[in-house]
């Protein structure tokens, strides 16, 4: 079918509406895990340990198969894969609703349920791209994609209120019927083939699964503050680069490949994919510091935490869906502007941290900042893969997903990391210099800070030192209270900084053709 003819097809909103859903699931599933931790370890008489093990092992398994998942929809079938992509994910939220103890949660919810997201993640992209095309194509990818924003956004916020007033185990419910209707309507989905070599590249594969999991691994451990961060690190990176060798000399001689490495030489897809990198690593590190500062420092509770950063989701929301309808002009504009538009609601929010004494100071910042990355959500998506012909796009959409995946762990990941490390810096610095703690306090002071720094607010602390004398109480106050505002504020610094490298690749982008859709007569590649 040709562009014109695509043009004025009916737009099938209710498939876009189907695949928006299943992307929401996709996303808050991890959300709702992440603030049921308490309570799934109550219920199921186990440990924080075990349950976060599970949370670290689903991100670890969809992480490490997603590239095979992608080559996997290329051989059964790319509507195939979303079906049990989304059976994956029913088996982990019934699972879950039923589950007496840890070993459910880790079979079905972390090994099939992650299974059932590496498959998900490239064929939901591949699905759109078969599906629909030019402005329609735009304006699904940025729905999905607002969707998953969104639901990153506000998942802590639903969870927190469902397992507050009803339990974790309706949430986990919740899901299984929206992936239910989801399916009811697998109807309305057309295959896209594949024609292709359907030979199997196993090494290539294993290399994938070494490296994603290897750098995904050293995320998690780090982010819990574990050891050997650099080993699991330099090994992911060294099968990834050993992949690059390997498909490179593969295709050489003919051979079938896990991925087309000719995928590397568009430029146009080399700065997609990194736009998608940088965009997540900024969605992460402010989706990680704010929650903290309102609860560490604002004292709210989830439900507040939630409300307090609507206004970066419902922007968000918001704007990807008016950009991805109405938005004109170039993409790499667009994609520039949005970027911008992160940085300076960041910019913005800086000063505000060591003033605000409630959400609504963080209104403004946040409405801009959304509108940003709803700019970006709203175009990075179709850059990336609207010019990349049917037979390779679950192997484009894989790598997509994978660089996503990983730019928001990683943003999760080493904003934390960044802001606790500045705190034990921090409180350690000014206990020292204070005058009015005893020398013989200050060690244990420091470490007692250091080590409670991620939940210990103010009235928290002041319990602890009730046996302490009034002046040490409020020195030891004071110190936390200076301290957190500089370490969230150097926490900030993660999305900024990813933002403004968003702007400098846009701009690469802008020195490129805009990218033209694969069914056209231009290059597909360039």
């Amino acid at each position: 079918m040709s562009g014109a003819e695509g043009a004025t097809a009916p737009f099938n909103s209710r498939l876009a509406i189907l695949l928006a859903m299943a992307m929401f699931v996709l996303v808050v599933d991890t959300s709702l895990m992440n603030v049921s931790i308490s309570a799934v370890v109550h219920d199921l008489h186990t440990t924080v340990s075990g349950v976060q093990g599970a949370i670290a092992l689903e991100a670890l398994v969809s992480a490490a198969f997603i590239l095979i998942g992608g080559k996997t929809g290329d051989l059964i079938g790319r509507k195939l894969a979303y079906v049990l992509g989304l059976l994956g994910y029913a088996v982990g939220a019934v699972a879950m609703t039923l589950a007496q103890n840890l070993s459910a949660v880790i079979i079905f919810w972390a090994l099939v349920g992650g299974i059932g997201a590496s498959l998900l993640l490239p064929a939901m992209q591949s699905l759109i791209h078969g599906n629909f095309e030019g402005d329609q194509q735009k304006r699904v990818y940025a729905l999905v994609g607002a969707s998953a924003a969104i639901a990153a956004a506000v998942g802590p916020l639903l969870g927190g209120f469902i397992t507050t007033f009803l339990s974790w185990r309706v949430g986990f419910l919740l899901e299984a019927l929206i992936i239910a209707v989801v399916l009811a309507g697998i109807g309305l989905v057309k295959d896209v083939p594949y024609t292709g070599d359907r030979a199997i590249d196993l090494f290539g594969a294993l290399l994938s699964v070494v490296g994603m999991g290897g750098i995904v691994t050293g995320i998690l451990v780090w982010q819990e503050g574990g050891q050997y961060v650099l080993l699991l690190i330099v090994v992911g990176v060294a099968a990834l680069t050993g992949l690059v060798f390997w498909l490179r000399a593969r295709s050489r001689r003919g051979k079938p490949t896990l991925l087309d490495p000719a995928l590397f030489s568009s430029r146009l897809f080399r700065t997609g994919v990194s736009g998608q990198l940088l965009q997540q690593v900024s969605l992460g590190g402010t989706m990680i510091v704010l929650p903290i500062y309102l609860q560490m420092v604002l004292e709210y509770n989830a439900l507040q935490a939630g409300l307090s950063i609507a206004p970066l989701s419902l922007s968000m929301f918001v704007i990807a869906l008016l950009a991805g309808r109405r938005a004109k002009g170039r993409p790499a504009n667009l994609i520039l502007w949005g970027f911008l538009l992160a940085a300076a609601g960041i910019v913005i929010l800086l000063p505000i941290v060591p003033i605000a004494t409630n959400g609504w100071y963080l209104t403004v910042p946040l409405v801009i900042s959304g509108a940003g990355l709803g700019l970006l959500v709203s175009q990075l998506n179709n850059y990336t893969l609207s010019p990349i012909s049917d037979e390779r796009v679950s192997e484009a959409a894989g790598v997509n997903s994978a660089a996503g995946s990983f730019g928001l762990s990683f943003g999760l990941a080493f904003a934390g990391a960044i802001m606790l490390a500045t705190l034990a810096f921090t409180f350690t610095s000014m206990t020292n210099a204070s005058t009015v703690l005893p020398a013989a306090d200050k060690q244990q002071v420091a470490a007692a800070l250091e080590e409670d720094a991620q939940v210990m607010s103010n009235s928290q602390l002041q319990k602890q030192l009730a046996t302490e004398t009034p002046e040490v109480r409020a020195e030891v106050v004071r110190i936390n209270t200076d301290a957190r505002p500089i370490a969230l504020q150097v926490a900030l610094l993660v999305p900024l900084i990813s933002a403004l490298l968003g702007a400098g690749n846009a701009l690469r982008m802008r020195r490129l053709p805009d990218p033209a859709p694969s069914d056209s007569d231009a290059p597909v590649l360039g």
